[in-house]
This record gives C-alpha cells, sequence and structure tokens, in this order.
C-alpha cells in the first residue's frame, strides 16, 4: 500500500512540474501563428510576414550540436529542396545566441535561417518554452503554417530521424486536398 501511495505521489509532482515547466498556451490549428522578428545566424533579422504566401516549417529545437538537434537539422537540410518543391520554407528557432547558430550552420552547411530567440519571447509565445530552473529551452516542437500566416498543424511528438519526411508526406496531402 505505500508503495502504491509513493508511485501516486511522484506520478503527481511529475505531472504538476510539467506543466509549470512549458511558459504559455501553444497556438491551436487554424488561429493565427504568433508573430516574430529575430535575427538569423547571419544577423539578418526575420519575421512571419516575410513568409506570406509559403508555407512555413517553423521547427523549435533545444540546443545547437546536440545529437538529437544536429540529427532534426541535417534532415532539413537534406530534404530542403523536396520542400522548397512544395512551396515550404524551413525556419529553426532556439534560444542559443546567434553566434552559437552560425557555428552550427557552418558546421553542418545549413543553408535555412536558425533564429536566436535569446530573450526566449518567442518560444514562449509558442508555448514551447521549458523552464527547469536556472535553464530555459525551447521544447522540440514544429509549426506548420499555411501561406495565409494560419497554423495549420502542431508536430508534438517529433521523431528527429524521420520528421522532414513526416512533414513532406502532410505537405504532399494538403496540397492533394487542394480543389
Amino acid at each position: 500500500m505505500k508503495w502504491l501511495i509513493l508511485v501516486g505521489l511522484i506520478a503527481a509532482l511529475v505531472l504538476a512540474f510539467t506543466r509549470m515547466a512549458r511558459a504559455g498556451e501553444l497556438p491551436k490549428v487554424g488561429q493565427a501563428a504568433p508573430d516574430f522578428s529575430l535575427p538569423d545566424q547571419n544577423g539578418v533579422v526575420h519575421s512571419l510576414k516575410e513568409f506570406s504566401g509559403k508555407w512555413l516549417v517553423l521547427y523549435f529545437y533545444p540546443k545547437d550540436d546536440t545529437p538529437g538537434c544536429t540529427q532534426e537539422a541535417c534532415a532539413f537540410r537534406d530534404d530542403l529542396h523536396k520542400l522548397t518543391a512544395l512551396g515550404a520554407q524551413v525556419v529553426g528557432i532556439s534560444v542559443d545566441d546567434g553566434k552559437s547558430h552560425a557555428e552550427f550552420a557552418q558546421k553542418y552547411h545549413l543553408p535555412f535561417p536558425l533564429l536566436a530567440d535569446s530573450d526566449k519571447e518567442v518560444a514562449a509565445r509558442y508555448g514551447v518554452l521549458m523552464n527547469l530552473g536556472f535553464i530555459k529551452i525551447a521544447k522540440r516542437y514544429t509549426f506548420l503554417i499555411d501561406p495565409q500566416g494560419n497554423i495549420n498543424k502542431v508536430y508534438d511528438k517529433v521523431e528527429t530521424s524521420r520528421h522532414s519526411q513526416e512533414i513532406i508526406d502532410d505537405l504532399n496531402k494538403l496540397l492533394a486536398a487542394k480543389p
């Protein structure tokens, strides 16, 4: 009986911590995507309106040059020609600074913008900021934003090895269903 109470208490604490750790609400499918204006790895500022009329794959990731983040970024790099052929652009965001992004992009030849959300405001607006006490990182989420600037799909369970292909498949289905 004590064991069952202990397991229940631990589960309740984990659930409470998980809810407290994420700042903000995730935007819902159909809602306008939260605006952003952030510098990329080259110091060029990008905003949501720049991508108007195109599909936008806006992916948040925890940390430059870590195994999962590298795998995800390199898959987007390798599939970029397929994504652009479908009318999509790829943009990554993390809370790392521009210098870190520049080194990461150069090391892996990443041809798309990596935006530096050093103030952590955009990650918070998208509901993906994880507050782990003294460390704050962006949780691995992707938002597929339609050409009108609305959230079309939220990917909250990202498998880095096949995520890029998952988005390509979803875009193919969306474009095939268009009249």
